[in-house]
Parts: structure tokens; sequence; C-alpha cells
């Protein structure tokens, strides 16, 4: 069963509809991308698969036993949370406050699950440090590992490379791969198409709908992959 299923759904902002009639379903186990111009739609359709926005038309299930609690969500930094006067830890560990349900305070085990995701992500070194002081690649790498903390069975990325040199570029996308293949669920909305089609195993392409939904090999191969793989249309 579907984790995610799209039906029939029309997405707008400020009374301007971006999207219309979008029906696909995000499986167990899949590494989508979704990809598109600025203004195709991507983002608010990001809100919508995460409950913060809701469709104009049509509807968002979740299915396969889903909870909100179980879904980490990587978004795009705003310039206030890039100066947010927080140690890495207090805000890795935020990650983990959907499950705290009516508790209070953080438990021992919100605590070492943060710990656990800094060390993998080999930001252990930084946990006293002043989130607002960290290079740009450190601050994804915390932040990423917040999106961790709360993640359970699939794993939300907002344009996550933007910003970043081609180095830790790569060094984030090895770290994305490495929890795809120990079976997390990744959707990443982008505008790279290039950087979509070298990591990702699925591409929805987006233009005020679903201009094509397959697999990078079928999208390689079909029309409008080839005009914009070679041609470079994308922002």
């Amino acid at each position: 069963m579907a984790l995610i299923t799209c039906e029939n759904v029309s997405l707008g902002y400020e009374g301007l509809t971006v999207a219309k009639d979008i029906s696909f379903s995000i499986n167990k186990g899949d590494y989508l991308s979704v990809i598109g111009r600025n203004g195709s739609g991507k983002s608010t359709l990001l809100k919508a698969l995460l409950r913060i926005k809701n469709p104009e038309r049509g509807k968002v299930v979740y299915g396969d036993g889903l909870k909100q609690s179980e879904i980490g969500c990587l978004a795009q930094q705003t310039p206030v949370q890039k100066d947010f006067p927080a140690s890495v830890f207090e805000v890795v560990l935020s990650g983990r406050a959907p499950k705290r349900g009516i508790m209070p305070f953080y438990s021992k085990t919100d605590k070492k699950q943060a710990l656990d995701k800094m060390e993998l992500l080999g930001i252990t070194n930084l946990k006293e440090r002043c989130f607002r002081e960290l290079s740009g690649g450190q601050q994804q790498r915390a932040l990423l590992a917040r999106a961790m903390c709360a993640a359970e069975k699939i794993l939300f990325l907002d344009e996550p490379v933007t910003g970043l040199d081609p180095v830790v570029t790569t060094e984030f996308f090895n770290i994305i791969n490495e929890m795809h293949k120990n079976g997390m669920t990744i959707v990443m909305v982008s505008h790279d198409i290039h950087c979509a089609v070298k990591y990702s195993g699925r591409i929805i392409h987006m233009d005020g709908g679903i201009l094509f939904d397959g697999t990078v090999d079928e999208y390689k191969k079909s029309k409008i992959g080839a005009e914009f793989i070679g041609g470079h249309k994308h922002d």
C-alpha cells in the first residue's frame, strides 16, 4: 500500500491555481524527485503532502499506517533560521518534538536519538556550538540530523543543496543514499534537474500539472527529459 496518495489534487496560493489534476502515489522505498521550473507548483505540492496546506480540490491520503510524527522534512532555510541563537544539539533535539506528545520535556530516548544522528553525520564535535556560527554545510548537516530525528518512514527534502559547494553537495547525497539503502523513503523537491537525475530513482516533472512520472532511465529517454537535460532549460 502507498504511503501517500494524491487523488485529483489542484493546488494554489493567493487565489492563483498553480497545478491541476495531480494524481500519483509515493510508495515505500521510493527515492522520488519532484522537479520543474520555479513557480511550477513543486513547493506548494510539498506543503500539501505534509498537510501544511489544503488542496483547492482533491485529497491527499496517508496509507500503510503512516503518521504525521513519522515524517521528517528538511525545508529551505529562512534568513531568521540561519541566524537562530541555539546550540546545535538544541536544534537537532527539536526534531523529536512531534514525538513528545503531552510530555513537557525531552526524554532520555529523545536525547540519545539526537546524539546518535549527530554522530552518524559527523557533527558531534559541534554539539555546543551556536547554530548561527556554523558554515552552510555544517548547518545543513545539523538540519538533516534534526529531520532524521523525526523521520521514521519518509524524509522530504526541499531544495536541500542550494548554496552548497560541489564537495559538500556530494557528501550530503552520499548520506541520503545510505539512508535510502537502509529503508528510508526519500522525496526531494528540486529545480536542479541534473542533480535529481543523478541521485534519485524516480522523477515527477511538474509544470501546471504532472508532465512526466517514471523512472530516471525512462525520463532520460523521454522527449521532455531529453529536452530539459540536454537543453539545460531549468532555473
